[in-house]
Parts: structure tokens; sequence; C-alpha cells
């Protein structure tokens, strides 16, 4: 196999490549004065299994060009197949029309890489799980719960008796009892949110018991942080003893860190690295991430040798 890595997130490209005991490819991904992005294989790919790693994160439509950009001069260069990896898919959450006149725009994003020529997609924690019927090509989406269950055990010493989880609304109730049965069936509460009106707060009530109990609030994506503190509040004024959050995918745009850091009802947020940390992220103390190169790379070497791939959703 080759991989080859776009400028999403050059750090978790090389650790899946250590983790196979291989080299990324030599390939130039510049930009022209204009901002046209130019591409270059510099190493011969004909009838090579080829992997693309890059998320479409921050600046998202600059990312997903490369990415289109990639994937054609691989197949212009006679590559056998073609895997996009992207270990953050961005433009999930228009996976509907949400009012009168608007795109589904997940579904246009499916169709450009399909276009591209890529033969196959390698995702983790889509954030709906029927995109995966937008693309007309393979594709296989992973879960990062194994490597939050590994934290969440290793902060709690493997005493689970006082957790709960919390799923961040009804939506994310299926994602939330995944969590729940990996850790021994913890209980399981909800975070019921609504706006009465345009322009005004949120409402929040939790269903469920977290009276002196550590609930944890998993989700796929925390992006400018208001919600997640705004239920760590709801949470923590029902009685409980702490909130913790851990959320695959860390957008955190709009200073984020900030609304986490000085949120007193949130003790941490533990993310993946799906999305490379801007500096000002990376050092705030209340943000832990873990990897999930791991997983990625498993799921890369065993699609590159015809294996299953089922058995790491278990």
């Amino acid at each position: 196999m080759k991989l080859i890595a776009g400028n999403a997130n050059e750090p978790l490209s090389e650790e899946i490549s250590r983790r196979l005991s291989t080299s990324l490819a030599r390939a130039d991904i510049k930009r022209f004065k204009d901002g046209e992005v130019f591409v270059e294989i510099r190493e011969n790919v004909r009838g090579e299994d080829v992997f693309v790693i890059q998320s479409t994160s921050n600046p998202a439509n600059d990312h997903l060009m490369e990415l289109l950009i990639v994937i054609d001069a691989l197949t212009r260069a006679s590559a056998s197949r073609v895997t996009a990896v992207i270990p953050y898919f961005g433009y999930a959450r228009q996976d509907r029309k949400a009012g009168p006149r608007t795109p589904i725009s997940a579904k246009l994003v499916a169709n450009l890489i399909t276009t591209a020529g890529a033969d196959r997609v390698l995702t983790v924690d889509l954030h709906a799980g029927q995109i995966q019927g937008f693309f007309d090509i393979p594709t296989d989406n992973l879960y990062a719960v194994k490597e939050f269950e590994r934290r969440i055990r290793e902060i709690h010493n493997g005493d689970l008796n006082e957790l709960t989880v919390v799923s961040p609304d009804v939506g994310g109730v299926v994602r939330a009892r995944a969590l729940s049965k990996r850790l021994d069936d913890r209980p399981l509460a909800i975070v019921d949110k609504r706006r009465e009106q345009a322009g005004v707060s949120e409402v929040m009530n939790i269903i469920g018991e977290v009276k002196d109990r550590h609930c944890l609030i998993f989700d796929d994506i925390v992006d400018s942080g208001g919600t997640l503190c705004n239920a760590a509040r709801a949470i923590k004024e029902q009685g409980a003893k702490s909130v913790s959050a851990y959320v695959t995918h860390g957008v955190l745009s709009d200073h984020a860190e900030r609304r986490i850091m000085n949120e007193e009802s949130l003790t941490r947020l533990v993310v993946t690295d799906s999305i490379l940390a801007p500096p000002e992220v990376a050092v705030c103390p209340k943000i832990e991430y873990v990897s999930i190169a791991k997983l990625l790379a498993e799921a890369i070497r065993r699609i590159s040798n015809e294996e299953s791939v089922s058995s790491l959703f278990d």
C-alpha cells in the first residue's frame, strides 16, 4: 500500500504510517498565488493500493479541494484503488433539508469525492449514520468509543459504580447507549433542549438521574462549545458530582477553548486527534486528546489485505 497525507492533519498521518511500519509517499501539495491547489505525486503509484489521509476540517473548503485534487491525480496516475481516509467528514451536519430552499451539502460532498475517483471511503463517527448511504462506493464508518472507554477507565481507576452516561440530545441516544454498554451498562440520561422562540436561550431539562453521579456527556462534534457548557451547567444544577465530556471531533471554533476553560461546571473535555488542534486549543489544560491513529491504521491494514473491518465495530 501507499499512504499520502494532505495538509489537514500531518501528525495523525505520520502516526498512522508509523503504526503501519511504512513511510508517507512523497507528494507536493501547494498553492498558486491566487489560492489554487496544485498537486504532484512524486512516486510511481501505477497499480498501487493508495490511501489518502485528509480531514475536511477548518478551512473546510481548502482541505476538501486538496482531497479531491489528490484523488484525481492518483486516478490519472493509474493507481489500482484509491481510498479516501477522512477522519473528520466536514459538512456532515448538513445531512438533510433543514428548511425550504436549503441544500443537502453532505450528499453533494459525497458526490464530489466519488466523481473525483475515490473507490472507497473510510471515516470516523459520522454525524449521521445515513450519510454512508450518500456514497455509491463502499464506505466504512469507524467508532472511537473504544478509545474513550479506555480513557474513562483510566481516569476513574476502574470504579464505574457512580458513572452516568449523558446524551446531549435525543438524537444522540444510540451513541450514548453504545458507551454505556461498554462501561458495564452504566445508567443513561438525556438532555432535553429546545428553543421556545427564535433568539431565546435554550431551555434544558434533564431526563434521568444525575444527582450524586459522575456524568459523562458523549457526543460526536463540539463546535463553539456553547451548547456543551450549557448542558454541563444544567446537569451540575441537578446535583451531579462532576461533569466531563467525551467528544470525537473537536472543531472548537470561535474561541471555544475560552468558554470551556471558564465553565466551572465542566471538569474536562476529551476529544480525539481527528482534527489538528490549533496552538491556543492545544495548551488549554481542560482539553485532553486521545489518538485514533491505531484504529485507523488497523482499518487501513485490513482493507489493503482484503480482510474484514466489521470486527473493529465491536
